[in-house]
């Protein structure tokens, strides 16, 4: 069985991701021992968005172009209105997560990340999560929405807003012990 404290685990993020759900995910799961890095579609840093204004940068390790899906054990999509809006639209972001639920590697997304579910095609038929606001679109994308703190169907993990996060990180924990998932298509 896969444990945590040997474990590699991705964040994919940009400009506007909400601070607490990028920082929060990254200690929680780095003090549990797994070795975190975070990419994004452009090397240097990315800005948070922290309650109504921007927030602190982190360092980017690596972008999109440079990832390995085989030297990962789970994705971490953290939300914002901002970050996720933008990578949606990014077909190199949109083809990694593909890339990491078609792999069967846990997969995660809270708040408003789901959007990037949805894009990636992993939401129809399971049951899902998300900030309220984008409850339709899941729903109009085949996703069956329940308001819980996580949810996870095959190893894909879904979470409403920053008070979910300790939940949403033990969640993480847990998929990435249990090892790879296989998936319906």
């Amino acid at each position: 069985m896969p444990s945590i404290n040997k474990s590699h685990i991705l964040i994919v993020a940009t400009n506007g991701f909400e601070q607490s759900e990028l920082e929060k995910p990254f200690e929680q799961l780095k003090a549990k021992g797994a070795k975190v890095s975070i990419a994004a579609p452009e090397s240097g840093s990315i800005k948070g968005w922290d309650a109504q204004d921007w927030g602190s940068s982190v360092k980017v390790d690596l972008t999109l172009d440079d990832v390995v899906v085989a030297d990962y054990d789970a994705l971490v999509l953290p939300g914002g209105v901002m970050n996720p809006d933008k990578l949606r639209i990014n077909d190199k972001a949109v083809a990694l997560i593909k890339a990491f639920v078609d792999a069967g590697k846990v997969v995660a997304a809270i708040c408003h990340a789901p959007w990037l579910l949805i894009e990636a095609g992993a939401v129809k038929g399971r049951a899902v999560t998300s900030y309220p606001s984008i409850r339709t679109d899941l729903i109009n994308a085949g996703g069956k929405w329940v308001d819980k703190q996580v949810v996870t169907a095959e190893g894909i993990i879904t979470s409403r807003n920053p008070s979910d996060i300790d939940a949403f990180v033990a969640k993480i924990v847990e998929e990435v012990e249990e090892g790879r998932h296989s998936r319906a298509a």
